[in-house]
């Protein structure tokens, strides 16, 4: 991790957090904070304790080598990164969903995004669903006021249900007057082993158009295209389950025959804005 970073002062900052575990199906959501934080050469603003907040035999610590080939242990815990972008700062929290305390894990978040000051607060998470593989990952977007969906043409969140601590976060934000949005990826339950680079690749997508800022993809076009090739591989081995996924896609074309409206466009401006401004490997 490079030298440490102040959560003041930062260039039209924005929020980005996910959190791995019941929050993260194929670790999608979770991908695009490391994926954002590998390309910029993140930052480290701070670091949650620990000991305060997970239990160490459901999310033990881990060993592993240095490049030095020293053994060094490593404790689960979430992190609070800056991205430096040409056009902008992101802040970028990230970890395993906490196991204690909660409330006091929210609350410590949450002064940090105070600090920080963002133009926006975004959510990231991907749940399991019957969505197919083969087909375009489905990312449903919400925003957390009536204000903030009409600027950024989102619906009104009207989830109701058990929830995890994006949910937390997402109220506490609220109760400052700071306002969010949030990005869910459908990931495939018959693929749920992770990585899940095709859905990590649609959330950091649809959380370009968010940001209205080019976000470098990497290589994650070529893992996506990767991933598919090889689910469609094993699929082929077995003909119950390639029935099956041919019924999936039967049912979200009869659904969904043709590219939506909407979802040309929001490619179109993609392209056009990436052109205009090409997504660099960040800042330092």
């Amino acid at each position: 991790m490079a030298q440490v970073k102040s959560l003041k002062n930062l260039r039209r900052p924005a929020v980005v957090a996910a959190f791995g575990g019941w929050n993260d199906a194929g670790d999608a959501a979770s991908g695009v904070i490391d994926h954002l934080a590998e390309i910029t050469s993140a930052r480290l603003a701070f670091a949650m304790d620990p000991d305060d907040y997970y239990d160490f035999q459901v999310n033990r610590p881990t060993v592993a080598m240095t490049s030095g080939g020293e053994r060094t242990l490593q404790w689960p815990t979430t992190e609070v990164l800056v991205a430096s972008l040409p056009e902008r700062d992101l802040v970028l929290i990230g970890g395993p969903e906490p196991n204690f305390h909660w409330r006091g894990f929210s609350s410590a978040l949450v002064s940090a995004i105070r600090t920080a000051g963002p133009e926006i607060v975004v959510f990231l998470g991907a749940m399991l669903t019957d969505a197919p593989h083969s087909r375009p990952v489905p990312v449903h977007a919400s925003a957390s006021t009536v204000e903030l969906a009409t600027e950024l043409g989102l619906e009104m969140s009207t989830y109701e249900g058990p929830t995890g601590i994006l949910g937390v976060l997402a109220e506490d934000c609220a109760v400052i007057g700071v306002p969010s949005a949030s990005l869910w990826a459908s990931v495939p339950h018959y693929v749920a082993e992770p990585p899940n680079p095709k859905a990590t690749l649609a959330l950091l997508d649809r959380l370009e158009d968010l940001l209205d800022t080019p976000l470098d993809t990497g290589e994650l076009p070529e893992q996506a295209a990767l991933w598919e090739s090889q689910v469609n591989e094993l699929a082929s081995e077995d003909s119950d389950i390639s029935a099956y996924i041919t019924a999936l896609e039967e049912r979200r074309d009869e659904n969904q025959p043709e590219p939506q409206g909407e979802a040309i466009a929001a490619e179109i401006q993609r392209y056009l804005r990436r052109r205009r401004n090409p997504p660099a490997a960040g800042i330092r």
